[in-house]
This record gives C-alpha cells, sequence and structure tokens, in this order.
C-alpha cells in the first residue's frame, strides 16, 4: 500500500500549485495582485474597521398603510355591494365605518372577514371598528422585518461578494455592519428610500388648485405633491394599477433630450396589467410616483406593454443609484437609523498584529514539538503543516470569506489540530514498529490502522462546525468558516501531503529501520 500512484501525486502537486497561486496576493501588494486569479482575504469589521448602523423597522408606518389600504378595500367592496355607508376613515390605528342600514350589517361582516384572520371586527350599534389583532401584529412584525432584511442585503451587496453582516435584534430591529466601507453617510443614503415605486392615474374630475382651495379631495383620491423643483401638486387615485413589485430590471440610461433617466421593464404579469390601464386610458395622465411623489404625469398616448422610462431631475449618479435600490426592491416599510459608528482600522491591525504573532509562536512550539517527538516524521509532518496553512489562505481568498478575530483563533486552532492525525499514524507505526515488523509494512499498517479513527475525528469536529454556520451568526460563523476549512485541508495534508513525502523518502534511501 505504500505504492503512490502517478495520478495521487498529480493530484497533491496541482493542489498545493493551486494553494500557493491564491494564497500569494495576500503577500503582495501593489498591481501583481492583477496578473493572479485570487484576491486578498475579506478582512471582518473587528479587523479592517468600517461602519456600524441599528437601524429600526418603523412598523407603525407599516400599519397605517396597511389600514388605508383596508378603508380603500371596504369602499371599493362596499360601493359593489351597493351599501350604504358614511364616515368610511382610518383613526386610532382602526378603521371606522357606518352603516346607513342594519340590513346590510350581514353582508358587511362577510366582507370583513375576506379581509383575513389578523383583523378583528368590533361593532357598536351600526358603527364598526377594525383593527389589527395580537397574531396579526406579530405576523406584520416578523414579515416586515424579514423583508426588510433581505432588500437591505440587496442593495448593500447586489454581487453577494462582500458579505456584510446584516441580522435582526429584537422586534423591529436590524443591525447592519460592513467591512471596509467608511462613508454610513452613503449607506444612510441607500437605505434611507423606501423606493415604493407605484403607478396611479390622475383624477381629472377636480385640479390640485381646487382640492387646496376646498381642503378635500374626491372619494378614493389623493393629493400628491411633485418631485420636481416646480411645486406642481396631482390629485391622483389611491388605486395601484401597477407596482414596483412587478418590475423585472432597471437600469440607468438617456430620454430623448439627453438627460440621465432611468430604463424599467415589467415581469410578465406586470406588463399585461400595463398594457391593459394604457389601453383603456388613453388620453388620461399616468402618474409614475416614486415614495409618496410624483416623478412624473406622461399622458398616455397609446397601449404600453412591458417598458417605460422614469425621467426627472437626476444626475447620472442618482440614476445610477436609483436603478439600483429598483432593482433590489422597496422596503416594505422606512428605516430610522437608531445609531451609528465610523470604527477605524487602528484597532482591527493591533487584532491583526496579536494574531499573527499568536499564530507564529504556535506554529514555533507545534513544529518544535514534533520534530523533539518524531524526529524526521515530526518534520516531514512539519512542512505539510505549513503547507496546510497556505490551503487554508487559498481557500479563504477563492471563496472571499470574511476573516474575523474568532476566525483567526480558527486557524491558530486548527494548527494545533492539523498533527493530530499525524500523530496518530506515527504512534500506530511505533505499534507496528514494537512489534518487531519491517519499516514499510510498519509504515503501511500504520497508515491503514490509522486512518479510519482520522476519519471519524474530523468528521465529528466538521459536524460540529457546521451546526456553528447553521446556528450561528456573526463572529460564531467566522470561526465555523476557517475551522471547517481547516478540518478538510488538515485531513488532505495529513492523509496525502505527509504520506507522499515519507514514501519520496522510503523510495529514495531505503532504511532498515527507523526511530521514532
Amino acid at each position: 500500500m505504500l505504492q503512490f500512484q502517478l495520478w495521487k501525486k498529480l493530484l497533491v502537486a496541482l493542489v498545493m500549485l493551486g494553494g500557493v497561486v491564491y494564497a500569494l496576493p495576500n503577500l503582495v501588494n501593489g498591481n501583481a495582485t492583477s496578473m493572479l486569479p485570487g484576491e486578498k482575504i475579506n478582512l471582518g469589521l473587528d479587523l479592517r474597521g468600517g461602519s456600524h448602523l441599528l437601524l429600526r423597522v418603523d412598523i407603525d408606518a407599516v400599519r397605517q398603510e396597511r389600514l388605508d389600504t383596508i378603508a380603500e378595500t371596504i369602499r371599493q367592496e362596499f360601493r359593489g355591494a351597493k351599501i350604504r355607508f358614511s364616515g368610511l376613515d382610518v383613526r386610532d390605528s382602526s378603521v371606522v365605518v357606518r352603516l346607513r342600514d342594519s340590513s346590510d350589517a350581514v353582508t358587511a361582516q362577510t366582507i370583513f372577514n375576506e379581509l383575513g384572520q389578523g383583523i378583528t371586527p368590533t361593532r357598536d350599534n351600526d358603527v364598526y371598528s377594525l383593527a389589527f389583532n395580537e397574531s396579526g401584529m406579530t405576523e406584520m412584525q416578523t414579515q416586515t422585518v424579514q423583508q426588510s432584511i433581505e432588500i437591505i442585503r440587496r442593495r448593500l451587496d447586489p454581487k453577494g461578494t462582500k458579505e456584510p453582516v446584516i441580522q435582526r435584534q429584537g422586534v423591529d430591529r436590524v443591525l447592519v455592519q460592513l467591512p471596509g466601507v467608511d462613508d454610513p453617510e452613503a449607506i444612510k443614503r441607500l437605505l434611507g428610500r423606501t423606493a415604493k415605486l407605484t403607478f396611479q392615474l390622475v383624477d381629472s374630475r377636480m385640479t390640485a388648485a381646487e382640492a387646496i382651495e376646498r381642503g378635500r379631495t374626491p372619494p378614493g383620491t389623493v393629493l400628491l405633491q411633485s418631485a420636481s423643483a416646480d411645486g406642481r401638486s396631482y390629485v391622483v387615485e389611491k388605486r395601484v394599477m401597477v407596482s414596483g413589485e412587478m418590475l423585472d430590471s432597471a437600469s440607468a440610461g438617456i430620454d430623448q433630450n439627453n438627460r440621465p433617466a432611468v430604463n424599467f421593464a415589467l415581469n410578465t404579469v406586470g406588463a399585461r396589467k400595463f398594457g391593459k390601464v394604457t389601453g383603456e386610458n388613453i388620453g388620461r395622465p399616468f402618474a409614475i410616483i416614486l415614495d409618496g411623489q410624483v416623478v412624473s404625469a406622461p399622458v398616455i398616448q397609446s397601449q404600453i406593454f412591458g417598458s417605460g422610462q422614469i425621467t426627472g431631475d437626476f444626475t447620472v449618479a442618482e440614476t445610477n443609484e436609483l436603478a439600483l435600490i429598483l432593482r433590489a426592491g422597496a422596503l416594505p416599510a422606512p428605516l430610522i437609523v437608531m445609531e451609528e459608528r465610523s470604527i477605524g482600522p487602528g484597532l482591527g491591525a493591533d487584532s491583526v498584529a496579536a494574531g499573527e504573532i499568536a499564530a507564529v509562536i504556535g506554529l514555533v512550539l507545534v513544529a518544535a514539538y514534533m520534530v523533539a517527538s518524531y524526529g524526521l516524521f515530526g518534520a516531514l509532518a512539519d512542512v505539510a503543516l505549513i503547507a496546510n496553512i497556505i490551503l487554508i489562505i487559498a481557500a479563504l481568498s477563492a471563496l472571499q470569506a470574511t476573516l474575523t478575530l474568532p476566525g483567526i483563533a480558527g486557524i491558530v486552532l486548527t494548527m494545533g489540530m492539523a498533527v493530530d492525525a499525524n500523530v496518530l499514524i506515527f504512534e500506530r507505526i511505533r505499534e507496528e514498529l514494537a512489534r518487531g515488523r519491517s519499516v514499510l509494512a510498519a509504515i503501511d499498517g500504520g497508515y491503514q490502522r490509522a486512518l479510519s479513527t482520522i476519519v471519524d475525528s474530523n468528521l465529528t469536529t466538521l459536524f460540529a462546525a457546521l451546526f456553528l454556520y447553521i446556528f450561528g451568526s456573526g463572529p460564531i460563523k467566522g470561526f465555523a468558516v476557517t475551522l471547517a476549512i481547516g478540518i478538510v485541508t488538515s485531513l488532505f495534508t495529513a492523509v496525502m501531503v505527509t504520506r507522499l513525502l515519507i514514501i519520496l523518502w522510503v523510495e529514495r534511501k531505503r532504511p532498515s529501520k527507523i526511530i521514532l
């Protein structure tokens, strides 16, 4: 079994060559890194510095919006069922409506029941109040925060390579940590816009000037300001004809007057609805509304399917940012900054230096122990240990995993664990030699007898690292990643690299005895 097939030798050589190539960017500065396939290891917030934000999701705004939607739904359903009503309004976190005819109570109750189990209606004579019950509020909070976290991740890490820390804290708060980003204002700009895009028809029954003069708008409409500096207002229908959730793509571009604009395309459902609305309302203004302000309100000239353009007083940078935000999707609620910190790299540099010192000391002590205990074989195990460290660094670079201070601890721990497999093998070889077996038979028997124990011990540790990654968060995940990578690379170097070095030495020296 001491025969090491050619393909195994080539495998070890290729793996080590790839490890060196991907680890080199971490040792080379300047433009030389652009000539290499790998990139430097990403350092976490505790090592590199960056931005720390604690955000609160405005659940009250979501509840108010949902109640407004419920009120509008009741208005439409009552009109369809020819139920006479009055006083429909949102007051004190509930929708209030009064029936003019008590005989409509059964039909009204049926409509209320269709609003969902999260809404509880209460009745006082002919006046109904509808509000979210406890289970409805809990479900709304959970969904809103989870959706906010997903949208935040899409906006801050559209390519999925930066690995920001984004996690829920408490009922309505979200922690955001961005390593290497020292401009929290740019982050707040990205997250400060809800980016809720809707398309709503402009109501032609009353002009904005008349609505302002009378102090009210027709039922089912709302007065909105223009996003431009002209101060213009629009009376638009509350009913959303097409929403930004139906966007398929958005990109920066230019309009017919060579001004910055945002081009968008709708998905199949959105294109069908857009075509139906524009086909049925030719000649009417169609308002494009972003975060409650009318960006533009062009008159529908013909039926339009699938795509369009958002124009306004934009700069090129604003169109790029707006396109990114629209692609990521609208936040379900505004985000309020509760806490912000910019963490400088000084503390991280101290941590990196301390980690390097700990790693060097650990490497020297382990190497010295192996040489003192196992002589030449211990020295060969030390060579494999260096190869193991190279492979760990290469794997972190290739995966672009984020290295944190606990991650450094995982690497240092792996150094001690890396020689554990070699210790098992060498002790088995000692036992075989003590039984009077030849050198070749002892080495062969040592590897065969120790292999199952090595695999079992490494698998149990690998499972522990896997569970740490699944159930942990932040720095715990960083520790789990480096530990898991270290287990895999140490198993490879112990079973393949050390064995190859021992076999090459045996083939060359043909020893009649060895001292362990």
